[in-house]
This record gives C-alpha cells, sequence and structure tokens, in this order.
C-alpha cells in the first residue's frame, strides 16, 4: 500500500546569509523600486534601502550590540521594520519579534525570556501606549534590556548618529538571525530560533510557487511581527527583487484596497478574515483590481465562496493557499498558482520545494494515503529549536529531524494534504495563535476565580473565537464583563474570551481527566453553531 510521504520538487537552496543576498539584489537592481510604506511616505529603491539598512545596522553596533546579541522589534509594520529585520541580520544581531497586541502580562515574560539587550519600539498609537507597558512590564523584573530606542524619537535618531563600522558581517548561514514567539505544544509560548538558512530558503521556495520576479509588486497587509509579513513579505522580495507595498501600520481593508490601484499591485496576502473585508466594503465596487495576479490567503481555513470571490471580483486567478507553522520557517505545503478551486479550498496544496512531508502514526510510522494522523515535516524549512528549552526540542523534533506539527492531516492519492483537526488545543482566532493553558493561568490570578477551563469555539468570521468556563470560589460572585475588564489591557485583544460560562463543575473521565471536547460540544450546541461548525442536526 503507497505510503503518506511526499517530497517537494527541487528548489537549489542558498547557503548565503540575509546580508550576503541584500547585497546580491542591490547589485542586480539597484535602482528599482523595493519599498513603499504608503502611510509613510516612503518610497525606497534596492540602493537606497541597502543604505537604510547599513545606517541601521551601524547604529545596533554603535550601541556596543555584539554578534548574537538579542534585539527585539516592537512595532506596527513601517519602514523602520525592514531597516531593522535587515539590520539586524547585516550586524549578526538575532531579532526578536514582539507582537504589538502585547501587553505588560506577555511582554515581561518575552522580556525575561528572550534576555533582549535592546528593546525598539513606538512610543504609541493608535491602539496603545507602548511606553506604558513598557514601564508597566519593568516593574520588578530583572532583565537583560540594556537599551530602550523610541522609533521617531531622539533616541533613535541618536542611536544612528552614534553608528560604528559594522565589517563584513556573518558568514554562516546556519547561525540564528531571528527568534519568533509561538506557543508549541505545551504551557507558555517558546521562542523559535530561526536561521538564515531557514528564512532565505522558505522566502524563495514561496517566491517559486508564486512565480515571483523583480516585476511583481507585493502588497502586505499582513503582520511583519508574524512570519506570513517577514518570511512571505521580506524574504520573498529580498529573493525575486520585487517591491513590498505596506498600505498602513495595522490592516485596514480601505487602504489596502487604495495600495492595490495606486501602486499596481501584482500579488496580495491576508488571512481570509482580510478579504472577507476587502470583499464587504462599501467602497469595494470603485476599485481597479486588474493588476492583481496571485497572493496568498493563509491562517486559517479558505471558505470556498471567499476564494471564488477573490478570484473572479479581486481579478486574482492564481491566488494560493498555504500551511505552515513558525517552527517551520513558515511554510510547509502550498497549492499551485494553477490549481483547481477544489485543491484551493479542500486542501492545503503540496510539500513545497525541498521540502519532505509525511503523515505518522502516535509511534512514528508512515501510515498509508487516506489515513488520518500527524502531519510531519523535515528539510531546510526545521526550526535550530526552542530557545533554552532542550526539552520542548527534543519533543518537537525526533531523532530522525522530523518536525511533529501537531496537527491531523491525511494525504490523498494526488498527493495534496488536508488539515483534519489538532492533536493540540491551539486556538486559530483570525490567523493569531491563542494556547488555551496561557489563557487559563493569566484568568487563575483573578482573586475569584477557583478552576477555568478554555477552548476554541467555531467562528463564521475569525475560524475560531476564544470561550472559557469559570468555577468560581466559594462565596464570591463575579460577571462575565468583570472577567473581561481584568482581561483588557493585561493580555492581547484576540485572547480575551468571547464566550464565559460560570459553571459548578467540568466533565470528567472517571479516572478524573477533564473533557474539553465535552465542554466544547455543549457550546456549540447551545450557542446554535453548528452549521459554523459543519456539523449536520437532524
Amino acid at each position: 500500500m503507497e505510503e503518506s510521504y511526499a517530497r517537494g520538487p527541487d528548489y537549489e537552496l542558498t547557503t548565503k546569509t540575509t546580508g550576503q543576498v541584500l547585497r546580491d539584489t542591490v547589485a542586480r537592481h539597484a535602482d528599482h523600486e523595493a519599498l513603499v510604506a504608503r502611510h509613510q511616505n516612503i518610497r525606497l529603491t534596492w540602493g537606497e534601502l541597502a543604505n537604510e539598512v547599513e545606517r541601521t545596522a551601524r547604529g545596533l553596533v554603535g550601541l556596543g550590540l555584539a554578534p548574537g546579541d538579542r534585539v527585539g522589534v516592537w512595532a506596527t509594520n513601517c519602514a523602520e521594520w525592514i531597516y531593522l529585520q535587515l539590520g539586524c541580520a547585516r550586524a549578526g544581531l538575532v531579532q526578536v519579534n514582539v507582537n504589538p497586541a502585547y501587553r505588560a502580562h506577555e511582554l515581561a515574560y518575552v522580556l525575561r525570556k528572550s534576555a533582549m539587550k535592546a528593546l525598539i519600539l513606538r512610543a504609541q498609537d493608535a491602539r496603545s501606549n507602548y511606553r506604558e507597558i513598557l514601564e508597566e512590564a519593568l516593574k520588578g523584573q530583572d532583565v537583560a534590556l540594556r537599551h530602550v530606542i523610541y522609533l521617531n524619537e531622539d533616541s533613535w535618531d541618536r542611536m544612528l548618529a552614534g553608528g560604528k563600522d559594522v565589517g563584513p558581517g556573518p558568514s554562516d548561514c546556519h547561525s540564528v538571525v531571528n527568534i519568533q514567539y509561538t506557543s508549541g505544544t505545551t504551557g507558555s509560548p517558546k521562542g523559535v530560533l530561526l536561521t538564515h538558512h531557514n528564512l532565505l530558503n522558505n522566502g524563495g521556495v514561496i517566491a517559486m510557487g508564486l512565480r515571483m520576479s523583480e516585476q511583481d509588486r507585493l502588497c502586505v497587509p499582513v503582520p511583519l511581527y508574524h512570519c506570513f509579513g517577514c518570511v512571505g513579505g521580506t524574504m520573498v522580495v529580498l529573493s525575486t527583487g520585487a517591491a513590498m507595498i505596506l498600505p498602513a501600520p495595522g490592516f485596514d481593508p480601505l487602504a489596502t484596497m487604495e495600495a492595490i490601484q495606486a501602486e499596481r499591485v501584482t500579488s496580495i496576502y491576508g488571512v481570509p478574515t482580510m478579504f472577507i473585508a476587502q470583499l464587504q466594503h462599501p467602497e469595494f465596487k470603485r476599485f481597479d483590481f486588474s493588476s492583481l495576479r496571485t497572493g496568498v490567503m493563509a491562517g486559517a481555513p479558505c471558505p470556498i465562496e471567499v476564494m471564488k470571490r477573490v478570484v473572479s471580483d479581486m481579478h486574482c486567478p492564481q491566488m494560493t493557499i498555504m500551511y505552515g507553522q513558525t517552527e517551520s520557517s513558515p511554510v510547509i505545503t502550498m497549492a499551485s498558482v494553477d490549481d483547481t478551486m477544489e485543491r484551493r479550498v479542500a486542501t492545503v496544496g503540496r510539500a513545497c520545494g525541498a521540502t519532505e512531508v509525511k503523515i505518522a502514526s502516535p509511534e512514528g510510522k508512515t501510515l498509508p494515503i487516506g489515513e488520518q494522523g500527524e502531519l510531519c515535516t523535515r528539510g531546510y524549512l526545521v526550526m535550530k529549536g526552542y530557545d533554552k528549552e532542550p526539552e520542548a526540542t527534543a519533543r518537537a523534533i525526533d531523532k530522525d529531524g522530523w518536525l511533529h506539527t501537531g496537527d491531523l492531516a491525511s494525504m490523498r492519492p494526488d498527493g495534496y494534504f488536508r488539515i483534519t483537526g489538532r492533536l493540540k488545543d491551539m486556538i486559530i482566532r483570525g490567523g493569531e495563535n491563542v494556547y488555551p493553558r496561557e489563557v487559563e493561568e493569566f484568568l487563575y490570578t483573578h482573586p475569584k476565580v477557583a478552576d477555568v477551563q478554555v477552548v476554541g469555539l467555531p467562528d463564521e468570521r475569525l475560524g475560531e473565537s476564544v470561550a472559557a468556563w469559570i468555577r468560581v470560589k466559594a462565596g464570591e460572585s463575579v460577571t462575565e464583563d468583570d472577567i473581561r475588564e481584568f482581561c483588557r489591557g493585561k493580555i492581547a485583544h484576540f485572547k480575551i474570551p468571547q464566550y464565559i460560562r460560570f459553571v459548578d463543575a467540568f466533565p470528567m473521565t472517571v479516572t478524573g481527566k477533564i473533557q474539553k471536547y465535552v465542554i466544547r460540544q455543549i457550546e456549540i450546541k447551545d450557542r446554535h453553531l453548528e452549521e459554523v461548525a459543519g456539523i449536520e442536526t437532524a
């Protein structure tokens, strides 16, 4: 019987570092547009971008940072994010991506865990006062942080003015260049160690799948702190010489559509909710999308009607879908630009270039085609490991180099993969990963909460939403609004439970284990979510 194993098409892996690839791209496309940050009125060629990157790298070295030191970047999308991403790589520093939705509780954790020596951030924006959040996060903390640099303030200008020679920069493509925090398979977020080799080649593989060239113009409304933006965006344009368009600091459907028309964008990224927001926008019909050719919809399951409308109404015949996770740099499988509509929405595509994929039993045995098991991947894309967590790394990557994704999947006879569920109970809300235990541990800090269980519920717009069952301490009373207010400003908005139920007990097995799937079933039934969940009702 044929096994559920596939290897993607041949792809010649680069052994260069990010700085070396940037030099090569500039040599070929110096006068070609590289970066357009529309909300900042910034427009740079590859030659001009390389100058900004060098200036930023020199500034970081001037702070006294040495190769291998960690530098946090805590900002929404802007040109400086790209300068820092490429500048850290040029100087041999390790960039730590910090989610702008983080609040003091989460920021304090990342400051401690990453041991970053510098943090570069914007003081505030329309959503948050980051200066205040940082001050709160630092209270009583013993951290390695030595430099706090605010974008568009004196500290940023002083850093650039105090620049020192960078030298040749790193030459080892397997050195770590980026740390991204993910909920992993258990407990608190883990720092995923990603190398030049991981990220550059994943960007190249995505570019190959999208058939990108220097003639393309890629619109990136997805966040740069997420691998969708900083790999699918930055690394794709770096490997091809294409231009990257940033329409706004965060996702804005109107700004995205304006950018597509004004910049003659050829490729557009987004999670399904972003495409839905554009398609449903009252001004949608006034925009000219005729320049679009391709793009990527990822981060959540793709509804077929949404894909059909993006293809037809947004003039995007070669819209694709991708599947992956931070630990795999991120993309593992991808649909082809020529695939049928069925393959684009019913599957997550085939194995990408230079990538091995198999469906394995709990014992690690490769299963026959059509059988459900855990999707595992191997190759250049597998992370170096979790930062300072060798045991968690060993659980995620087996002795034969296979990364265990924790996702349940099956492989079809045509080589396409279907994601069928998750071994772990991660919630994916609008493309953001929410780990229930992290939310539970936070809610346990509420003085009136005795016990709590968090599950994901199906959500038509966001894919999933967060639900919490809470057992209140004896003699205490608390409302749903009290719980949400307790969360507000302390944990990211997307982790705050949308649904809250106060209970006296949880469903248990005979051995005393809580049955989360029963909690989920009860919520789906009581909230009439059967249709969204794809459950047939009598």
